[in-house]
């Protein structure tokens, strides 16, 4: 049996700092536990850069080795929505996924912009069929046995005959172990890739690369703590009494600004 998992560059929610996917890690996990049970040989698949410092990260999970698909300036393995790619990620890498039994990937990659149709395409090309939000996964007698994550905290098994492409579900039942020493033993291996006469996708705007700056966080409207009790405030959405409060109108725009600032430090809307 072969294996490929398919593995992104994730993103820190927070800093912005690449790192491996959760996501991906979760697969390459499940992978892991079924090439170990059945024999199997298991390659783990990137395209991207292979300098990418991340991507050193799945090594340290596992993977004995990660080859990347060397696609500088382009979309990560499962970030097809990245219009600046100068090849198209999933035509290479359903050129190389041919022949495989069991082929794994998360749903989607953690960039603002990935649209995770990538494990659609790559099963489309492949003509494979294809299970999505896996939360385990078996193998056995020519079959994959998954389990799906369903809305609501449902569940449902389905049994479908490899080869096969499962997208993992970021809640499966998987815990990725981190170790430094594996780090240091894997290896990236990069695969040069003949460019080819693709047209470089553009986003909606027709530039032919995407503009990504952080997000602008909404100002937080300041709203003083209830504390009637329910009974009263139950009466007051039946009733038009009037909830207290103060008009200023005489006065300097100090004195104004002062009665505001007392109420928000009476309500504890400022610390100051």
């Amino acid at each position: 049996m072969k294996i490929a998992v398919l593995v992104s560059v994730g993103r820190h929610p927070v800093s912005g700092v690449a790192r491996y996917s959760r996501n991906d890690a979760a697969a390459l996990t499940i992978a892991l536990s079924v090439a170990k049970a059945h024999g199997a040989t298991l390659d783990v698949l990137h395209a991207g850069d292979p300098s990418n410092p991340a991507l050193k990260d799945y090594l340290a999970l596992g993977a004995g080795s990660v080859e990347v698909l060397d696609v500088r300036d382009g979309a990560d393995s499962q970030a097809d929505s990245q219009a600046d790619s100068q090849a198209d990620a999933a035509a290479l890498l359903i050129e190389r996924l041919r022949d495989y039994d069991l082929i794994l990937t998360g749903t989607r990659a953690e960039g603002a912009f990935d649209s995770g149709m990538l494990p659609y395409r790559v099963a489309q090309g492949l003509d494979l069929a294809l299970i999505g939000a896996a939360v385990d996964l078996n193998v056995q007698d020519g079959l994959a046995q998954v389990r799906q994550f369903m809305p609501k905290g449902l569940r449902r098994r389905v049994e479908v005959e490899l080869p096969a492409l499962i997208a993992v579900h970021p809640m499966a039942n998987a815990a990725p172990t981190y170790a430094y020493a594996r780090l240091r033993e894997g290896t990236i291996r990069p695969v040069a890739i003949a460019q080819t006469t693709a047209t470089p996708r553009l986003n909606h705007s027709g530039n032919p690369a995407w503009t990504i700056r952080p997000a602008t966080a909404k100002p937080v409207r300041l709203v003083a703590a209830e504390k009637r009790s329910g009974h009263a405030r139950m009466l007051s959405a039946t009733t038009t009494e009037s909830r207290g409060g103060s008009v200023v109108i005489e006065g300097s725009s100090v004195e104004k600004a002062q009665v505001i600032l007392a109420y928000l430090r009476e309500h504890q809307l400022v610390d100051y």
